[in-house]
């Protein structure tokens, strides 16, 4: 079969099984909004722990809040727990005013809550993955109730875009939990205290989780009574549950949104995911280090073909960790599809002495249908060339577990992972996952990239003070990474909800790691 009659039969096929399952039994009320709000199509019965979750935080922050988040168009940054902020002339001191608030067990938010939760997120034992994402940060300072001065070790252009996925805890029910027992810890699960116009009721075992309206929310009692966000076993179960009316949104595939289009009961909410997929390059895997095979990669595989056959044209080919155009120099290099090239390239490189046809084990947590597919198209792609990969798909927290590993692990048990990261709003996001200073434990670069100029570039874009300057420095940083391709980019992809069209004021956003962005939950109604 051809790659472009494997790409047609296989889209079709996820198509038909998605339609194909049985729909689970209703359960649903007026004064409810049901959903799968929580980390993509299906739900992941396991994202309580905000200290942890990289993804979900749109769902998390119906009843938790950041001190300010992203406003729903992820333009620019607003307040949230924080009514307002300042930032001294050198950078390095920020200065936050509190909101009034309690949390919904009575007892006050302070200025003492916010600082216990930088505390513990910057505490290796609690094992947040925001701890290098907001290192910067030097002390923080609580010269009243009201008020938080944090002082940097230098200035951060990321620091404000990494706290507005940091979601505040309350010292009072935690500060007797050792921060090596949070993770562990059953408190998220069965009795969470936040800040959020809902409050936690109860946690139904891989079911759903169901929440009440907080009666005293800052911003106004919410209409809705309760909002419950349940969890499916694959994607298709939630878009049957949607079309049973059963719930009330879900995220959706490409080719489930499309099935939904011109259906009146039904609104389609489309837009960028602002997540780059990649294939990684583990550098510590030895079989990776020539460059020429690196880029023997990118010229063996058709991503053209594959956004247009699996992902209908809904999405955008990445030559470095962006597609914004204002952050994408115009020299770099395209990787256009050219096996010749890439087998001449291995052959440079010495493939077959390096590891040739011995099978490469590709780790990923992505287990949905369309995942499934592009996997499989790029492994027939890659054997075209003598490349051989063995997708192998785990949980997330297995995944986790073997990506950051310490000390010498097996790395030919991740020799390579198709992945995702955050790109935007802020570029500063995949510093995290590239920057030689962010290698586990202190951070997220999970590929083991040591690239000095690379890192250089990060570096400076970072501390760059002047905001007319910053687009060019973050190009500088995307030219590095399409020359010495630190991963394989492969693509942007379109990202879709769809949600019932009798919900008033719902708001969802496409958003970076799910979010948080203004949704304003405490205003989701349905039409009488």
């Amino acid at each position: 079969m051809t790659t472009a009659a494997f790409l047609r039969t296989t889209a079709a096929a996820a198509l038909l099984g998605a339609l194909a399952l049985a729909v689970p039994a209703a359960a649903d009320e007026p004064s409810t909004i049901t959903g799968g709000f929580d980390v993509g199509p299906g739900g992941f019965a396991g994202n309580f722990n905000p200290l942890a979750a990289t993804s979900g935080l749109t769902w998390l922050s119906v009843y938790y809040e950041p001190l300010l988040n992203y406003n729903a168009a992820l333009t620019e940054l607003e307040g949230n727990l924080a009514t307002g902020w300042t930032v001294s002339d050198d950078l390095r001191t920020i200065t936050f005013t509190l909101a009034e608030e309690t949390w919904h067990d009575g007892v006050p938010f302070t200025a003492a809550d916010v600082a216990f939760t930088l505390n513990t997120v910057l505490n290796p034992d609690a094992g947040s993955v925001y701890a290098a994402r907001i290192k910067s940060i030097e002390s923080i300072e609580t010269p009243d109730d009201r008020t938080v001065v944090i002082q940097l070790s230098a200035p951060d252009s990321s620091i404000l875009a990494a706290l507005s996925q940091v979601m505040i805890l309350p010292e009072h029910a935690l500060k007797d939990i050792a921060p090596a027992e949070l993770a562990n810890s059953t408190w998220w699960t069965e009795a969470p205290v936040g800040t959020g116009p809902f409050r936690f009721v109860q946690y139904v075992t891989d079911q759903y989780v169901e929440l009440a309206a907080d009666e005293d929310y800052r911003l106004g009692r919410p209409l809705t009574d309760r909002i419950i966000n349940r969890y499916f076993e694959n994607p298709a179960a939630a878009v049957s549950a949607l079309r049973a009316g059963e719930i009330d949104f879900t995220y959706v595939e490409p080719d489930d949104a499309r099935s939904f289009a011109g259906n009146a009961d039904f609104r389609v909410i489309e837009g960028l995911s602002y997540v780059v997929n990649y294939i990684g390059f583990n550098h510590m895997a030895g079989i990776w280090s020539d460059l020429r095979v690196r880029q023997a990669v990118m010229h063996a595989i058709d991503r053209q073909a594959i956004i247009d056959g699996l992902y209908s044209g809904a999405a955008t080919a990445a030559n470095c960790g962006y597609v914004a155009p204002q952050l994408v120099p115009g020299d770099i290099d395209p990787y256009a599809y050219d096996p010749d090239l890439a087998r001449s390239l291995l052959a440079e490189a010495g493939w077959d002495a390096i590891n040739g046809d011995k099978p490469i084990t590709w780790l990923t947590y992505y287990g949905t249908p369309l995942a499934a597919n592009v996997m499989a198209a790029i492994q027939a792609m890659l054997a075209e060339v003598g490349i051989n990969v063995v997708p192998r798909v785990v949980d997330t927290p297995t995944y986790n577990s073997i990506v950051y590993q310490e000390g010498e692990p097996d790395w030919s048990e991740f020799a390579l992972v198709y992945a995702g990261l955050q790109n935007g709003p802020n570029p500063a996001g995949i510093n995290a996952g590239l920057n030689q200073s962010q290698l586990p434990p202190n951070g997220a670069n999970i590929m083991r990239v040591e690239m000095p100029d690379l890192t250089a570039a990060l570096d400076a874009a970072m501390a760059e003070p002047d905001p007319a300057q910053s687009d060019a420095r973050w190009q500088e940083v995307c030219r590095e990474m399409n020359a010495e391709l630190p991963w394989g980019t492969m693509w942007v992809a379109n990202r879709y909800g769809v949600a019932a069209s009798d919900l008033v004021d719902f708001v969802w956003t496409p958003a970076p790691a799910g979010g948080p962005f203004a949704a304003h939950p405490e205003r989701w109604t349905r039409s009488e």
